[in-house]
């Protein structure tokens, strides 16, 4: 977090020539994989996000299949090479927090009760990190869904936002999240503007906070309009 000395703003632009309330450039493409039943890739900044879907498939093991509704997984994953560092591959506790909170966000918008004893399975791979990649990857796995066919009362989309030299900032990139103050992840289903995920690392009072969350709230609207335009655009003639 914090750093002394190091200064995010200057005259009042970030670092890499944004403003407070821009987004980072972000790119979109579904049916990337042919053999996923969905999937989708995204670049957001520096960041580099692949998601597959499949299902809805039978469930193993079979004692975890619930007899009413279809079941959720993801899987986050962040390959050894994702990072300046080199990662120890496999599965580490920010995975599974982020692999949990990312089944949570999602599964609110998807019509489970329509294939029961069935599992929807997402895999998140993050091939290049630069902050924002849980926000990153449930828009990924949002896309990948909808391209699966998967029954959804609508898209999730994610975009965070944080407090940088006491400043509130949208879509931190990396050297703002390592040295910033406070980030603040949001997930929304816009049409029926439920919040699906909503976390905090840092400090903020409570007017920063409100900032903050409607900064991120407008971030995800932005997001979910590249998300309607990418999936349109794979079946336009």
């Amino acid at each position: 977090m914090k750093k002394e000395g190091v200064k995010l703003i200057e005259n009042g632009k970030r670092l890499d020539g944004r403003g407070l309330d821009e987004l980072r450039p972000i790119k979109m493409e579904i049916g990337v994989l042919k053999r996923a039943d969905g999937s989708a890739y995204v670049e957001w900044g520096e960041n580099k996000i692949m998601a597959a879907c499949y299902g809805p498939r039978e469930v193993h093991p079979r004692h975890v299949e619930e007899p009413d509704r279809a079941i959720v997984r993801v899987r986050y994953n962040m390959a050894p090479f994702s990072v300046p560092d080199r990662k120890r591959p496999g599965p580490d506790r920010r995975s599974v927090e982020i692999s949990k909170v990312t089944k949570e966000a999602l599964e609110p918008v998807v019509l489970t009760h329509l294939f029961p004893r069935t599992v929807v399975d997402i895999f998140i791979e993050v091939l290049q990190a630069n902050a924002g990649t849980r926000c990153a990857g449930i828009t990924a796995a949002a896309l990948a869904m909808a391209d699966a066919g998967i029954p959804m009362r609508d898209l999730v989309a994610s975009c965070a936002a944080g407090k940088i030299d006491g400043k509130v900032a949208l879509d931190l990139m990396g050297l703002e999240d390592n040295y910033g103050e406070a980030d603040l992840p949001v997930a929304l289903a816009p049409n029926k503007k439920q919040v699906t995920l909503l976390q905090m690392d840092g400090n903020f009072t409570r007017a920063e906070f409100e900032e903050a969350f409607e900064k991120a709230l407008g971030g995800c609207l932005k997001v979910y309009e590249m998300q309607k335009k990418t999936i349109r655009k794979k079946y336009e003639v």
